[in-house]
């Protein structure tokens, strides 16, 4: 059942990226990141209370701190996507977001990964570096954006899989989410609908990617729920008409693997 609410929480995930990040090509990219994180608030408010849980400071304060990651992953992977290809942004931002958790979950959780888990941090690499090339179709715009991102993305991650307060834990991410990006709000503010509905259907990755943590080691859990790039990057070649280099695409090749490969470790 672990795996499945990961898997979930991917499917969900890339959906709202893609959303997200058409979105933020037609409104500003803060504004975007915003609305989405108080929609996402609304929607973990309503559903919290029905999942019983035991609230404690120390749970809240570890769902704050996973919500400074979303806030700053957020603003970086929207700014990013505004910049550049969705489907080169997403994925550098996905690696990243998959390898830290990895290694911070061996060096100070106790994990232990297989070999071809390692082997899959080790191809991340060059995944990275083809992925950024210049020359070709699609310039490297927004992987900068979409490194920073992924520290984000694994602030968020690692930080909520030790939150012990529940849904909770999520109400107090999306405060602290909506506070960091905060001064990034440019007026006026506009597609508020659309832009909440997006948050909303964050709010319900990260909740069954917590819930999944509840079954998983977080690494396994970690990437599972990291498969999410494949839906903005076939969203963003078949109907968005993204042009990608041939070392790009060699890139996405081999941060596919090395996502694969974290999975079967």
């Amino acid at each position: 059942m672990g795996a499945l609410l990961a898997l979930a929480s991917a499917l969900v995930y890339g959906v709202a990226d893609y959303a997200g990040g058409v979105l933020s090509r037609r409104v500003h990219f803060g504004t975007v990141a915003f609305v989405g994180q108080v929609g996402g608030l609304v929607f973990a408010l309503a559903a919290a209370p029905f999942v019983p849980a035991e609230v404690s400071l120390a749970g809240l304060g570890w769902g704050a701190l996973s919500g400074v990651g979303t806030g700053l992953g957020m603003l970086f992977l929207y700014r990013g996507i505004s910049r550049g290809a969705m489907s080169v942004v997403v994925p550098v931002s996905a690696v990243g977001g998959v390898a830290i958790p990895v290694v911070v979950g061996v060096v100070l959780l106790g994990d232990r990964p297989s070999v071809l888990a390692w082997a899959g941090i080790a191809v991340a690499v060059p995944a990275l570096w083809l992925v950024a090339r210049t020359g070709g179709p699609a310039k490297p715009d927004g992987v900068t954006d979409a490194l920073v991102a992924s520290v984000g993305i694994a602030v968020q991650y690692l930080a909520l899989a030790q939150a012990d307060a529940g849904l909770w834990a999520v109400v107090a991410g999306r405060v602290a989410a909506a506070l960091v990006v905060l001064p990034a709000v440019r007026r006026p503010v506009t597609a508020v609908v659309p832009a909440a509905a997006v948050g909303a259907m964050a709010a319900v990755a990260l909740i069954c990617y917590l819930l999944a943590t509840w079954q998983q080691l977080v690494t396994v859990a970690v990437v599972l729920s990291s498969l999410y790039p494949a839906i903005p990057v076939l969203l963003g070649i078949t109907l968005l008409r993204e042009r990608l280099s041939g070392a790009q695409i060699a890139g996405l090749v081999c941060a596919g693997a090395a996502t694969g490969l974290l999975v079967l470790g």
